[in-house]
């Protein structure tokens, strides 16, 4: 497990002579889900690549345990359509372990996303929300630290969503890791967020809100009562840039 989590401190990035952010700070805890919470084009993904190394800030410290390996989960599956789905699997784990491990790993998370008979399938012999369960999976297969997932539900229909949303806290509730997930959708961020950090949608965006969940993960549900205050505050925030 990552021991102290990610901390930005005074983050400046800027794309195209516009300051997405300046003197940014964040503290993202160790060992728990995290939610960055904002509406469209305010800085969510762009943050997860400064994160991830993909972008680099024009200045500011990102702080994290040196030794620490990420797992980014994208918008779309992105599996390589030649190979299998467990080959998909297998591949991020060829520098890791033997040939014996990745099978007995890739069968375990096959299973936990009931995908243990489609394993010699192809990415096009799959539907949508099949692809992104095998995503999560490959996510989750790979001996990473920190998890970082970029609207990985955004093009799902609301029923899938529901139901990757469990497949992904499930999945979260066998291996606790330091994850970090953005999104627009305020029940996903209810649903899966241990802390929500809201973003502004003005630029240079900022943290307007901070909110730590108190609903435990097992009983969190969109109509309990501490659920729809933390939804009603959420909505407030977002409605009032």
């Amino acid at each position: 497990m990552s021991p102290r989590g990610i901390i930005l401190k005074d983050i400046c990035f800027s794309y195209s002579n516009q300051n997405i952010f300046r003197d940014f700070n964040i503290k993202i805890p160790a060992s728990k889900v995290s939610v960055i919470l904002g509406p469209s084009g305010c800085g969510k993904s762009t943050l997860l690549n400064i994160i991830h190394g993909i972008l680099i800030p024009d200045s500011g410290v990102i702080e994290k345990d040196k030794n620490d390996q990420l797992s980014y989960l994208f918008q779309e599956p992105r599996l390589l359509p030649w190979k299998t789905v467990s080959q998909n699997i297998e591949l991020i784990l060829k520098n890791h372990y033997e040939h014996k491990q990745r099978q007995k790993i890739t069968r375990h998370y096959l299973e936990i996303i009931g995908l243990n008979d489609f394993g010699d399938y192809y990415p096009s012999e799959l539907s949508g929300g099949m692809r992104q369960r095998v995503a999560i999976a490959r996510a989750f297969a790979y001996p990473a630290e920190i998890i970082l997932m970029d609207e990985p539900f955004q093009a799902l229909d609301p029923g899938l969503k529901l139901n990757l949303t469990r497949l992904f806290s499930s999945l979260w509730t066998e291996d606790h890791r330091t994850s970090l997930f953005v999104t627009h959708d305020i029940t996903e961020a209810i649903f899966l967020g241990d802390e929500i950090f809201v973003l502004s949608a003005k630029k240079p965006s900022a943290i307007v809100e901070h909110i730590i969940n108190p609903v435990p993960r097992g009983k969190r549900h969109p109509e309990a009562p501490e659920s729809l205050k933390i939804e009603a505050r959420l909505y407030g925030l977002l409605t009032s840039d």
